[in-house]
């Protein structure tokens, strides 16, 4: 019988133990973790964080800003850079973000930079498109598909930054709202940062009572069909107060912007 022979290590520096010695000059060597194993962690963890393909490569560095004169997406992008820095999952106040503002000047770019940066310094994150997140819970209420609604949420209510992208986005239903504060609720109640983007100007519903909605005259005269109240609800909107700070970004949608000769 021929022993085979064994297949070299894929780390040269560990010998794929994930430990390496390091020479302190004047004293003892001592022995760390090999970057080996530093590399396959973020690896997982950008793996499970689910960023979609198409923001993949989205950091803060490369957040551009095209106008000089687009101060609020500057001080969005500042802003970002800082909480990323300074952020710790120890603070017991920590709040989250909430990016507001209108199609195509990056609120999503600068969310997913944030976890980027949270994912390199060894932070679980976790994305999840607000509309695909509902739909993946109301199809776990299908006979047919073997997925647990807890199997859904879980990751979502444990992750320690969760971003919810495109909040509001689904037309609001008794269910859509129980679902929406099932989520924020649970994340609140457990200390855990959420980052949230929307479309939707930062105000609560234009409704006075159940029912009865005002007239809408001002609202659409300002060039507002619905408020994140009307989306979410009053009480969520007041909750969303308490967990995020809100990042109220204003430019042009740079997908429409004409190119430069």
């Amino acid at each position: 019988m021929v022993s085979g022979t064994a297949a070299p290590p894929k780390c040269p520096v560990c010998a794929d133990t994930g430990w390496k010695t390091v020479e302190v000059p004047g004293k003892s060597s001592r022995v760390v973790r090999c970057d080996c194993r530093t590399r396959n962690r973020l690896q997982r963890l950008l793996k499970t964080a689910h960023i979609p393909p198409r923001y993949a490569k989205c950091t803060l560095e490369n957040y551009r800003i095209f106008e000089a004169s687009d101060k609020s997406l500057a001080g969005a992008k500042l802003l970002s850079v800082r909480f990323a820095e300074e952020y710790s999952p120890l603070d017991q106040k920590k709040r989250g973000l909430l990016f507001v503002g209108p199609c195509g000047i990056g609120k999503t770019h600068l969310a997913v930079g944030i976890l980027q940066a949270l994912i390199k310094n060894g932070t679980g994150c976790l994305f999840y498109d607000y509309r695909e997140l509902l739909k993946e819970i109301q199809n776990s209420y299908n006979p047919s598909v073997d997925i647990p609604e807890l199997l859904i949420l879980g990751p979502v209510f444990e992750t320690e930054v969760l971003v919810l992208d495109d909040l509001g986005a689904v037309k609001p239903t008794e269910w859509v709202w129980d679902a929406v504060s099932h989520i924020l609720n649970t994340r609140y109640n457990d200390n855990r940062t959420t980052i949230i983007t929307t479309n939707f100007p930062l105000l609560p519903t234009t409704k006075r009572k159940k029912g009865e909605e005002t007239d809408r005259f001002e609202t659409r005269k300002a060039g507002i069909e619905y408020t994140l109240g009307d989306r979410i609800g009053d009480r969520m909107f007041s909750r969303l107060h308490e967990m995020c700070r809100p990042v109220v970004l204003e430019g042009t949608d740079f997908r429409v912007k004409p190119l430069s000769d």
